[in-house]
This record gives structure tokens, sequence and C-alpha cells, in this order.
């Protein structure tokens, strides 16, 4: 049985024991509940700890392997250029849609109290641009920021180490890879340890919800799952005039030569099960050359994920306007940033690391609380059925985008 799918029976659970302690508990349910709140806080504490020194060490390893691809192969530079260009759009669209859709379909109410246990935040501090507010990020003391959670200062850290460390003599910069890779393996360790216990820590996480919330919490879950797949929908549909403009490709044509990689992304939830079916796609009806797309490809599946910064800053959002925090011009750009900046985090590695590694950052850097995050892992199936489909379908886009782009410079 996968971890997936123990999480979810472990939430069910959770919650149908709450609610049924809260009904025919005869007065036990307040016991149950104490017992039951510092499991699942102590769980979440652990997932947070390893979760600042990972985010370094995946990005330090990402950004050099990306930025030395860059630098040997053209044809990989401009598709690296054009990843990060996507996704900072598609980051920039759930900075737009999102807020105005939980606007039009706000939150329930009681969602905070369903999902965390805890009241929703009353006052929130204002925060504009300002000289002081943007010397705030650089990381003067790298590691009292870390020590801090000052994520956007570990991050810009992290960027600037990064490249730093592509301009360095080869043997060296091998040797400061294989450090931060194998820091970052041993950080994995740590978390696929804490995960392993995510069931019993999603159980007390959600055994409290239920006692607490009741039925609220079912419909605060389904509510959140139907928020992130229309982001996820929306950024996928967006490919298509992308692909139109910059591809020259016809929509019936793209749409045709997309869908079998669509269908197997849909019933798989992976973009490297799709891979056949990409190339066979560009191969065929969209008359991509094979030096393109052997080199393009490969690089979307590790680097390029299109619907990760939207969707993760989506979760952001939600989870923000649970709580009744108000999020400024200011914020938002902060969180679209760092939702394109930590997607390099996530290449090669579970969805349910990823989903901490990439949504826990960007929390922190807008100052919206993390304690739902665990219950929102829980449903995430649905929304990574939607985010693969919009991976995909990307990944084929960009493919046809890069050859179109080098037969004309051709």
């Amino acid at each position: 049985m996968s971890l997936t799918v123990r999480i979810l029976i472990a939430l069910i659970l959770g919650l149908g024991s709450g609610i049924a302690l809260t009904e025919w508990g005869g007065g036990w349910d307040g016991d149950v509940v104490a017992l039951a709140q510092p499991i699942g806080k102590a769980w979440l504490g652990g997932l947070q700890m390893p979760l600042i020194p990972l985010i370094f060490a995946l990005l330090v390893t990402g950004i050099t392997q990306a930025a030395t691809s860059a630098r040997t192969n053209g044809m990989a530079g401009r598709a690296i250029a054009l990843f990060a260009l996507l996704l900072t759009a598609a980051a920039s669209v759930a900075a737009l849609i999102g807020p105005l859709m939980l606007h039009i379909w706000p939150v329930p109410a009681g969602a905070v109290g369903a999902l965390t246990g805890a009241e929703a935040v009353s006052e929130v501090p204002d925060v504009r641009p300002s000289a002081e507010w943007l010397l705030g990020f650089i990381p003067v003391n790298p590691l009292r920021s870390a020590s801090e959670g000052q994520v956007v200062a570990v991050v810009l850290f992290a960027l600037i180490f990064g490249f730093a460390v592509t301009r360095i003599a080869a043997d060296r910069r091998a040797m400061l890879t294989g450090f931060f890779q194998a820091l970052a393996d041993a950080l994995l360790v740590v978390v696929g340890w804490v995960l392993w216990l995510a069931p019993l820590g999603v159980f007390a996480l959600a055994l409290v919800a239920g006692a607490r919330s009741g039925l609220a919490t079912a419909g605060a879950l389904l509510h959140y799952i139907g928020f992130i797949v229309i982001i996820c929908i929306a950024v996928t549909l967006l490919v298509y005039p992308l692909v139109v403009l910059a591809g020259r490709c016809g929509p019936g044509r793209f749409l045709r030569a997309s869908l079998p990689a669509q269908a197997i992304a849909f019933s798989t939830q992976s973009s490297i099960a799709s891979l056949p079916a990409m190339i066979q796609a560009c191969d065929g009806p969209l008359e991509v050359r094979e030096t393109t797309r052997s080199i393009v490809l490969p690089l979307a599946i590790s680097l390029f994920r299109i619907t990760s910064p939207p969707a993760n800053l989506g979760v952001a959002l939600y989870v923000a306007a649970m709580n009744g925090v108000a999020l400024g011009p200011a914020q938002l750009i902060m969180g679209v940033a760092v939702a394109a900046i930590v997607s390099l985090a996530a290449v090669g590695l579970p969805s349910q690391i990823t989903f901490f590694t990439t949504t826990g950052p960007i929390c922190l850097a807008m100052g919206v609380p993390v304690e739902a995050l665990p219950l929102l892992l829980a449903v995430e199936t649905v929304p990574d059925i939607f985010r693969t489909v919009g991976n995909v379908t990307a990944d084929v886009a960009t493919a046809r985008i890069v050859d179109q782009a080098g037969s004309t410079e051709a």
C-alpha cells in the first residue's frame, strides 16, 4: 500500500473518529483531543525540522546542474531560459486569479478551525515595499537567517551560492556539488523517517479537526481540492495559445498530438511514464526534430513542472484566506518569486516530499501559517492528477517552441 493511500486512510479514520467522539464519546472527546493534539504537533515539527537545509542543498545542486547544462549546450540554455520564464508566468497566473476566485468563491466559514483547530489571525502586519523591507532580504548572516526561518534570505543565498559554484574549477565544483547532493540525500532519509509516521500524524491532526469541527472539515477539503484543480486547469489551458503563437502550431493539431500523453499522465500521475507518448507526439504530428526533443524533453521532465509554482502558490493563498491573512501586492510578488525558484527543489523527489519542500517555503516567505499543510497533503492525490496533465502538456509544447526557435535561427 502506497504512502499516499495510507495517509488518505488515516485522514478518513481520523475525521471519522473525531466526529464519533464528539457525537457519542460520552465526555471522553476532550481527553482524547488533549492526547492527540501534541502528537500531531510533534509530527508537524519533525517535518519542518529538515526543511530549510534541504531546500538549500536541493537548490544549490539544481541550479548548478541547470547552469552547467545551459553553458555547455546552446539549445539546453534556450530551453532552460524558456522554463524559467514560463514558471514565473504560471505563478503569476495563480497570483492574479487565486485571490479573485477566493473572493467569488470564498473559503467555507469555520475552515480554519476545521483544518488546523486554531482561530483565524485577527491582526496581520502590513507589508509594504520600502528600502528597509528590501534590505531585510539580503542574507547578511545566512546561518542566522536559516535558524530564524527567513526563507527568502535563504533562497536568495542559495541562488547566489549555486551560480558561484558554477564559476569555480571543475574538480572543486564536483566536490561541492557532491557534498550538497550527499547532504540532500541524508536529509531526505530524515524526511523519509518522518513521512513513515505520516499516517499517525495525519490521524492525530484529523481526529482533532473532526472533534472540533465535524463535517465542516470535509467541506473545507473539497473546496480546497476544487480551488487547486481550477488553477491547474487554467494554467494548462493557457499553454494552447502559447504553442499556437510561439510554436506556430494549430490548436487542433497540438490537441490531437498531446492527447495520448495527457491520457497517460491522467492515469499514472507520472511525467516519466508519459515520456514515450511525448516522444511519439514530437516525432509525429508536431514534427519536432530529433535533436531538439532528445534535449528538451529530458530537461523538461527534470526541471520544468509548469503547474508546480501556481498550484503551490495556490495552496499558500488558500491557507492565507482560511486564516484571514490579508496578502498585499508585495507578498504576492514574493510568493511568485519563491514559488518559481523552489520548483527546482522538486527535481526527482516523491510527491509527498515535494509538497512540503515547495509549499512550505512559500507559506513561510509570505507569513502564512503551515499547520494545515499535513491535512491538505492527504487529499493531494486529486490535484496531483491535474498537475501532471498540465506538466506533460507544457513539456510537449516547449519542445515544439524551442524547435521552431531553432529552425528560425537556422
